[in-house]
């Protein structure tokens, strides 16, 4: 459904807007990457395993985990310690998440008035987080066992912030209005 409407109106829309002739010049998302973040995971592989089937169900695909590269003493951190979840998302699977995300769980989070235009980096990408796993449909309220934050990075071809914040506009991403 997102990927159609980007192929017809959205693309249009953005040649103007740009001033760009050609198609492929213009900004594009190329994949979602989803972090989740799970400190209690070197204690307790039950509590990674729950983790892994939350990021499963949100993400539509089962996520990579992501180790210590050195030992750090004063975080008590051994090498090799799991730290997280990872999952990129591309193609179909991405503009079902983005759908979702901008349709269905944006519109859930308590006194929302948009995202900020302070959160895109260097390279055009947006990256923002989530406070609360549980706004995503997919959860199952009785299993959480912890609320846990999820990171999502949006990655935009261009290496514009106003391009990327174009595109992001044409997809319905809601920013917060700015005072003047």
């Amino acid at each position: 459904m997102l990927q159609e409407t980007i192929s017809t109106t959205i693309k249009e829309k953005l040649i103007k807007l740009t001033g760009r002739k050609q198609v492929l010049s213009l900004p594009r998302l190329s994949k979602v990457v989803l972090n989740y973040r799970v400190p209690d995971a070197r204690d307790s592989q039950e509590s990674l395993n729950s983790a892994i089937e939350e990021l499963t169900a949100i993400a539509g695909q089962k996520p990579s985990l992501t180790k210590s590269k050195k030992s750090i003493a004063n975080f008590k951190l051994r090498q090799g310690d799991p730290l997280a979840l990872k999952v990129t998302l591309r193609g179909k699977r991405m503009y079902g998440f983005v759908e979702k995300l901008f349709s269905i769980v944006l519109p859930r989070l308590r006194d929302f008035k948009g995202l900020s235009l302070s959160s895109f980096d260097n390279s055009g990408n947006y990256n923002l987080t989530l406070k609360d796993q549980t706004y995503f449909p997919e959860i199952d309220l009785d299993k959480v066992s912890k609320i846990r934050s999820l990171q999502v990075t949006l990655g935009i071809t261009t290496s514009s912030k106003d391009e990327a914040k174009m595109l992001l506009s044409a997809l319905g991403l809601p920013f917060e209005k700015e005072d003047k």
